[in-house]
């Protein structure tokens, strides 16, 4: 029963970082088209919408957390929803979504060194060599994708602050949730934290002067589409299935799974957009999936327990 529910966790890890592998390209779309903080304040009032809506139809009541969980959630919505949505969308306006991913791709790594440091985290050998060959594996898909993606224009070194901004974020967000995480459960913190997110950004784009009948009239059907697929998809579901990962997991474990994100990307585009699909891009997803299998391998013979 253990294996089965591991192997199931690993199979919702792998559908996330398959959602969470389009969303570089719709963030792209969105920066080109509309303002970067009015974009992340419809994305997650979208995320938010779906979450409560989702409660309701299931009758799950929204959790009262105490004095102390609810300064954790109000710091969780702070660095991964209000400030993470402010890196990416601002970010992407300088530079082109595979370079934006391949900084994102130091994620395993942050939230390795991460763990280690702050909570006494073992990092044996076998899981520091899978967590270099996810970075090794998601440099080589992407660069094989866009040989060209580091040339870029004069002030793309703010794109790219931006993004690693993007990855202690997220790091943040990752790391900081185990206590709540284990106390009010994946859906509840995640709700939460994405509400009082949504809060901030909401706040920022009205005093902003952004959130302005002009500026909605503006966002088309397709900018809608890839707000839909980032709010709903991307924010909503993937952050559950997430958390859920790093529940089970641990934070280390279930981050080496942003790995695939690029692999994702690139295999949807062959799928769906007939790009090519080369020798190098499939020996990085091989390389990939290699480092995931080395951080997860002590889990599943039991000889090192989650964080």
């Amino acid at each position: 029963m253990r294996h089965a529910a591991e192997r199931l966790t690993y199979l919702k890890l792998a559908a996330v970082t398959m959602i969470w592998g389009g969303t570089f390209v719709a963030g792209r779309h969105l920066a080109d088209q509309v303002d970067p903080l009015l974009a992340a304040c419809l994305r997650f009032i979208l995320a938010s919408l779906a979450l409560l809506l989702f409660m309701v139809c299931t009758r799950t009541p929204l959790a009262r957390p105490s004095a102390r969980q609810m300064l954790q959630l109000i710091g969780l919505g702070l660095c991964g929803i209000f400030f993470y949505n402010l890196c990416f969308f601002y970010g992407l306006h300088y530079i082109n979504a595979s370079r934006a991913s391949l900084i994102v791709a130091l994620n395993p790594a942050v939230i390795g060194l991460a763990s280690w440091w702050l909570f006494k985290e073992r990092l044996g050998r076998a899981k520091l060599l899978g967590i270099a060959l996810c970075l090794v594996g998601a440099a080589t898909v992407i660069v094989s994708r866009t040989p060209n993606l580091m040339q870029g224009a004069s002030d793309a070194w703010i794109g790219d602050l931006l993004i690693l901004g993007c990855v202690m974020a997220w790091g943040a967000y990752s790391l900081f949730s185990r206590a709540l995480n284990q106390a009010l459960g994946p859906l509840q913190t995640v709700t939460w934290s994405v509400l009082w997110g949504t809060l901030m950004l909401a706040i920022s784009t009205v005093a902003s002067g952004r959130l302005t009948v002009q500026g909605l009239a503006a966002v088309h059907l397709p900018q809608w589409y890839s707000l839909f697929y980032l709010g709903v998809l991307g924010s909503a579901l993937a952050y559950i299935g997430y958390y859920d990962g790093i529940r089970r997991i641990g934070a280390t474990r279930s981050g080496v799974f942003i790995a695939l994100n690029p692999l994702t990307a690139v295999i949807s585009g062959a799928l769906l957009l007939d790009e090519p699909l080369t020798a190098p891009m499939l020996v990085g997803g091989v390389v990939i999936l290699l480092g995931i299998y080395l951080c997860n391998k002590p889990l599943a013979r039991g000889r090192v327990m989650g964080i």
